[in-house]
């Protein structure tokens, strides 16, 4: 690969990497900004993230005694950022081309010279194992859905049948590889892998290499419409396939032999991953993928899992605890599907299990209470809707309707009383229009310093700027039609908004008054949800006999 940067190219750090060399929190790095006039100058990024110089942080650190000791591996990882930026995984592709010799496989010399320290002390195995690791906190932190999160891999492996040695295992939307090679990880195991990314894909293929103890097969492609493994049968096929993904080639697959449950909608690109592990998968073999909750109950998906369920198919489904997939809240479900051993056959004798882990810690265990688990009959899944949702089919048999109507119906009136008390105490000010005068645009704030952004949220990094004045006036009506996107939409416009100039006194007591509205708020959006779970608990049990009206109210 070409290097997209001089070889001599500084290493940058953002204030998060600081505040992880220093071991504080990014607020105090912030601090440190505003209160020290020799704290090294931003060195390149944009106002509202700036970069700094490795060396001149480090070199500050040491004069103010706040640093510590940074490992030849950050250093390694500061200077391949410095080199790819946002293109990591292009990065890491070559280095590991190069600890694994492969001919044509270049790095800056810069990068050479920190990677010859760090294989002083660690063998290429351990570095790239490392760095691997960087990347998907990197990732994690960043919210990222191109990787895998840890938490789901550890369920699918969970999960996963026991593998025997020479067993194949197939991922065909791989990335770089966190599942398959998790999965796939015992001695003599066969692993076969396709991702679309090139650079995720070789990435993964040198990786395998250099780990050892798996043989691994990786072609770049999309799977879907260019299969790279057409005659291959696995033993167990994991996927996380992408997500809401409609453009995944259904017109030029309309025909296509592996829709044997059912042509996918547009919509339903999952089902259409979903059948082509399955296509992949030999007699007893079986199939985990990773599938967002709402697949389980879509009108458009109905006949495949009715498919699914019919032919006996379908073994098994787990809700994860929500904040299994870190990239987002929405809940994840693990479907795992299990081929006849006989060509055409089908498997009608069994229940499908359903297992809701939804009341967990996504780091709690994941052995199922027996409450939490359910074997349905398939005669009750094949109704109008075919739900594979596990909380729709266990909720009416394990749950203590009387203990939680009383305790939801506590937790509400305690959440009434008090939202009245939240709101701010609120007098006549001097009229519409009154704060229109002397205003500031935030982008000229971030330039000079006194505004930083968690995410989108802007935060004040400076004494004279209070955070919740800030940004309750980002919310007026005149910084969101600023906002608002052609569709509609709301989308903070940091270049745009404006907030009135006033003394900080004046700022925290509007900032008062604002932070007291977000509470009512939130508050407000819990009483929704509690009235929601308790109109839901009151008929769910009333309708199966499990409550009863008081004889009482009718007295």
């Amino acid at each position: 690969m070409t290097d997209t940067a001089a070889p001599s190219a500084e290493p940058l750090v953002t204030g998060a990497e600081i505040a992880r060399l220093a071991g504080v929190t990014r607020a105090a790095v912030s601090n440190w900004r505003r209160r020290y006039d020799d704290f090294p100058a931003p060195a390149g990024g944009a106002a509202n993230s700036p970069l700094y110089s490795l060396a001149e942080v480090q070199a500050w650190l040491a004069r103010q005694r706040k640093g510590q000791e940074v490992s030849p591996e950050v250093e390694l990882w500061q200077a391949l950022r410095a080199v790819y930026g946002e293109q990591m995984v292009a990065g890491l592709a070559d280095l590991a081309g190069v600890l694994a010799g492969d001919e044509g496989a270049t790095v800056s010399d810069d990068i050479a010279e920190r990677l010859k320290t760090v294989t002083r002390t660690a063998s290429p195995a351990e570095v790239v194992r490392a760095l691997t690791e960087r990347l998907l906190d990197s990732a994690r932190r960043a919210g990222s859905d191109q990787v895998t999160p840890e938490r789901v891999v550890r369920a699918v492996r969970h999960f996963a049948p026991r593998l025997r040695p020479g067993a194949t295992v197939l991922d065909p939307a791989c990335g770089i590889g966190v599942l398959l090679l998790t999965v796939a990880s015992g001695t003599g195991i066969r692993c076969h892998g396709q991702e679309l990314d090139a650079d995720s894909a070789r990435f993964t293929r040198l990786r395998a290499g250099l780990l050892g103890g798996t043989d691994a097969h990786i072609a770049t492609g999309d799977s879907l419409r260019a299969d790279a493994w057409p005659d291959l049968k696995a033993d167990l096929v994991v996927c996380d396939p992408p997500a809401g993904v409609t453009d995944w080639g259904r017109e030029e697959l309309l025909l296509d032999a592996r829709w044997d449950l059912g042509t996918p909608s547009k919509a339903e690109g999952e089902l259409a991953w979903l059948q082509h592990a399955y296509a992949h998968t030999a007699p007893g073999g079986e199939v985990i993928m990773v599938m967002p909750a709402s697949v389980a109950y879509r009108k458009a998906g109905r006949r495949i899992r009715a498919e699914l369920v019919r032919r006996g198919i379908l073994r098994q489904v787990v809700a994860l605890p929500p904040g299994t997939a870190t990239s987002h809240a929405l809940p994840v479900h693990l479907w795992c599907l299990r081929r006849p051993e006989t060509a055409g056959g089908t498997d009608t004798g069994h229940a499908v299990r359903m297992i809701d882990l939804t009341d967990n810690s996504p780091d709690d265990r994941l052995d199922p209470r027996p409450e939490q688990t359910a074997e349905v009959p398939l005669i009750e899944l094949l109704d109008d809707v075919v739900d594979l949702t596990p909380g729709s089919h266990l909720k009416p048999r394990n749950r203590d309707f009387p203990a939680e109507y009383a305790a939801l119906r506590t937790a509400l009136e305690q959440e009434v009383r008090r939202l009245v008390a939240l709101l701010p105490a609120l007098v006549p000010g001097e009229g519409p229009g009154s704060l229109d005068g002397a205003t500031t645009g935030v982008a000229d704030l971030a330039r000079a310093g006194l505004v930083e952004y968690e995410g989108q949220e802007p935060v004040s990094v400076s004494d004279q700027l209070d955070t919740d004045f800030l940004r309750g006036f980002l919310r007026s009506p005149a910084n969101t039609r600023r906002s608002t996107t052609s569709s509609g939409g709301y989308r903070f416009d940091g270049k745009g908004a404006r907030i009135p100039r006033m003394r900080i006194e004046e700022q925290r007591r509007y900032g008062g008054a604002f932070r007291a509205l977000s509470a009512f708020e939130d508050s407000m959006r819990r009483i929704d949800e509690l009235s929601r779970k308790l109109a839901e608990c009151a008929r769910d049990g009333l309708t199966t006999g499990a409550l009863a009206p008081d004889r009482r109210d009718g007295e």
